[in-house]
């Protein structure tokens, strides 16, 4: 069994010559977990062991690596609402509604995504914001662990979403 301990860089900024990349297939909520046991597509039992922090592991992050293969992080697509906000206030309130009900939340480009779950999807239909059912990799999660805050002035949530989306 082979632990990992470290992500080493990531699949696409790193060049990984002639090693063959052996793929380890997580899904979306596994991507935080600081201790995960799997077996790679080749057969490879490996254990991550994040024990500082946990990882927010990315598509492609290598995890593995030695001079003949890399064992990379392959998140499975899985069912998904996406929305396309038609300006910066629609995705602030698109943000802001679904993260006061304690869901997870990605960004893609110009895209909100939330995991599919019928009763926001109907909640999302009927406030008008046209939300669509695709099968998407869900990475680049925002974070749910904000700075402890106060509900008045600059420092409220609100205006932390706020500042998130015209980043």
């Amino acid at each position: 069994m082979i632990i990992a301990e470290n992500i080493l860089g990531n699949s696409r900024t790193i060049a990984l010559g002639n090693r063959r990349i052996d793929q380890l297939h997580i899904e979306w909520f596994e991507t935080a977990k600081r201790v995960l046991r799997r077996y790679t597509e080749g057969r490879q039992e490996i254990a991550l062991r994040f024990m500082r922090e946990a990882p927010q592991l990315q598509q492609g992050d290598i995890v593995w690596m030695d001079e003949q293969r890399a064992i990379v992080i392959n998140i499975q697509p899985a069912t998904a609402i996406v929305l396309r906000p038609a300006g910066m206030a629609e995705m602030a309130a698109i943000c802001y509604e679904i993260g006061n009900k304690h869901l997870p939340l990605f960004l893609e480009g110009e895209e909100v995504l939330a995991p599919f779950e019928e009763p926001l999807f109907r909640w999302l239909e009927a406030r008008g914001y046209a939300p669509v059912k695709e099968q998407r990799i869900l990475s680049n999660m925002l974070r749910s662990n904000v700075a402890p805050h106060d509900h008045g002035g600059s420092g409220s949530l609100f205006s932390k979403i706020m500042q998130l989306a015209s980043k």
